[in-house]
């Protein structure tokens, strides 16, 4: 490692998309201990990041879907060298650890266990990824209408399934990116929504252009996306 990453103390600042918690979390100590920078993590949908952003909040190292960042990167916001992508991430259903697995394997099996779910936990149905998609399959079950008012919705799907997992009612559904199913204690992932209904992500990070920690940011980001991480990201939910 380049001496210049350490930073005697410095912060890094990371703005990431809700689905990288996890594993930006899991790295962060690594990350202190080879070069002395503490991380600053903030995290949520990726709409609510990317305003956040671009609202003008410190950011050495972004993470969001590889689309995002593309345009980013041609907006000159993000260091297109730098650009790394993190995996594929699927949207899955979740209960509560110790409940029983609903029947998810098709379209009707996923419609009766939606219906008969005494709450939906989401991220945010209109600036997250999971969440927007959640609401669009609600619509082409044509049960919307139906459930709309056990919608439970949160800022990111962390959140969603940590109140998930601390729900006092029993029956209850959550729907996010698999990544923060796997990663919050106290769910259980019931598995990837019906190939019908599929929703697959790429995660990216990039180094921002105007980054006050380079040469720490750069080192993050080949940390989070380097092979010595992949079986990190794997059990986490990243795919290859």
């Amino acid at each position: 490692m380049n001496a210049d990453a350490r930073g005697a103390g410095a912060e890094l600042h990371v703005l990431s998309a809700g689905a990288a918690k996890g594993l930006v979390e899991a790295i962060a100590p690594a990350l202190d201990a080879a070069t002395d920078v503490t991380l600053r993590g903030e995290f949520g949908a990726v709409g609510a990041i990317r305003e956040k952003w671009l609202g003008g909040a410190r950011c050495d190292v972004i993470i969001l879907t590889a689309a995002m960042l593309e345009a980013m990167a041609r907006e000159g916001r993000v260091d297109a060298a730098t650009v790394a992508p993190l995996g594929r991430v699927r949207t899955g259903v979740a209960v509560r650890a110790g409940e029983p697995l609903p029947d998810i394997g098709d379209r009707d099996a996923l419609r009766r266990t939606l219906l008969a779910a005494s709450g939906l936990y989401l991220p945010d149905t209109e600036r997250s990824t999971a969440g927007m998609h959640c609401i669009a399959v609600l619509r082409a079950l044509g049960i919307h209408d139906d459930v709309i008012t056990r919608v439970h919705a949160f800022p990111n799907g962390a959140i969603a399934m940590r109140e998930l997992a601390q729900a006092r009612e029993s029956g209850c559904v959550g729907c996010t990116q698999i990544t923060e199913i796997r990663y919050t204690p106290g769910v259980a992932l019931v598995g990837p929504l019906p190939a019908e209904f599929e929703l697959a992500t790429v995660y990216s990070a990039a180094v921002a252009t105007a980054a006050q920690a380079k040469a720490a940011a750069l080192h993050f980001v080949q940390m989070l996306t380097s092979p010595d991480s992949r079986e990190l990201r794997r059990s986490g939910g990243f795919e290859a």
